[in-house]
């Protein structure tokens, strides 16, 4: 064999191992981000929807209003579409399509104009033929990690929380977005009241999340005659887990201008010591904040971006620590 044959051979042999070793590498990269192997969990941006994200979240939640457009679910429903939701958030988006879809809920892609982020939206029916459940929505960070949740439970009731999720969850890398899908007082009794009591959609999926060792922290709004002279209340809800970020945070609030009553310091009104996602968490050893925001804070929109500003310092620090094991 001529010595020119040779280092032909030679040289093609070494590109064909270099475009294998490239593709093994894209390969690992591909997993490490996704967390999974389903073909469909990487889809291109073309197949992304492009809307406003805050936009989306008021045209859903105009629809809420007390006595009408929530259903209690069973047991069945609430187990497999919180798992639905963490086969999602490990990377396993065809096996969560399926599972989700057989409790009547989508998966789609949202391409948010203001943010520039990919949020997966996994959402209860809504065609108008169908009476509606009230079951929710979430919405998950695609370009990121999911590392930790914001918690709607009374969008519309609590005015404006639901806007001040979605700014929070633009604002900081690695979020998921958890929201009631019906008014606070839409069921019977207090069925639709999902910060109080376990046999919800909401929170099912607020467990599973938990379960990942994601920490969380919830919106709530209180009147004004409930606590005069706060503009916020923060608190760990039944646990102290979050105590550390419940500090950060009352820093923070503190910094932008709002007067903050922190319940590891002294009584406040609306501690939310009786919180069902707050016990949960609480059970794991999982930190959890839980908000409550005063009328003028939610309502005003220099306010509410304040405000998000705040939340965002603390979410972005989740976003990047380890999730607990």
């Amino acid at each position: 064999m001529s010595a020119t044959r040779s280092r032909i051979i030679t040289i093609t042999t070494i590109l064909l191992a270099i475009a294998a070793l490239a593709g093994a590498v894209t390969a690992v990269l591909h997993a490490t981000r996704g967390g999974g192997t389903d073909t469909a969990d990487s889809r291109p941006d073309r197949d992304a929807q492009r809307g406003n994200l805050a936009q989306e979240v008021a045209d859903y939640t105009s629809r809420f209003g007390p006595g009408h457009g929530y259903r209690q679910p069973g047991r069945g429903d609430r187990t497999a579409i919180a798992q639905g939701v963490g086969l999602l958030v490990d990377g396993h988006r065809a096996q969560a399509e399926r599972l989700l879809s057989e409790r009547d809920f989508t998966v789609r892609t949202v391409l948010d104009r203001v943010s520039g982020h990919r949020y997966a939206e996994v959402a209860d029916r809504t065609d108008d033929a169908v009476t509606p459940r009230g079951w929710g929505r979430v919405y998950i960070d695609l370009d990121h990690t999911p590392r930790f949740s914001i918690q709607v439970p009374h969008p519309v009731f609590d005015e404006g929380t639901e806007q001040l999720g979605v700014r929070v969850l633009r604002d900081s890398p690695g979020g998921i977005l958890v929201m009631a899908g019906a008014h606070r007082k839409a069921g019977a009794g207090n069925s639709a009241d999902v910060a109080h009591r376990r046999d919800t959609v909401f929170y099912a999926i607020c467990a599973e999340l938990v379960r990942r060792g994601m920490p969380g922290v919830q919106l709530h709004g209180f009147a004004s005659s409930t606590a005069p002279g706060y503009d916020a209340v923060a608190s760990t809800g039944a646990g102290s887990s979050g105590r550390p970020d419940a500090r950060r945070l009352a820093g923070a609030l503190g910094t932008h201008g709002f007067h903050v009553c922190s319940a590891w310091v002294r009584r406040c009104p609306v501690e939310g010591s009786t919180n069902m996602e707050g016990r949960a968490a609480d059970a794991a050893d999982v930190p959890f904040l839980h908000v409550e925001l005063a009328p003028e804070v939610r309502v005003n929109a220099s306010t509410a971006e304040r405000a998000a500003a705040a939340l965002s310092e603390i979410t972005r620090r989740w976003a990047t620590a380890p999730v607990a094991s």
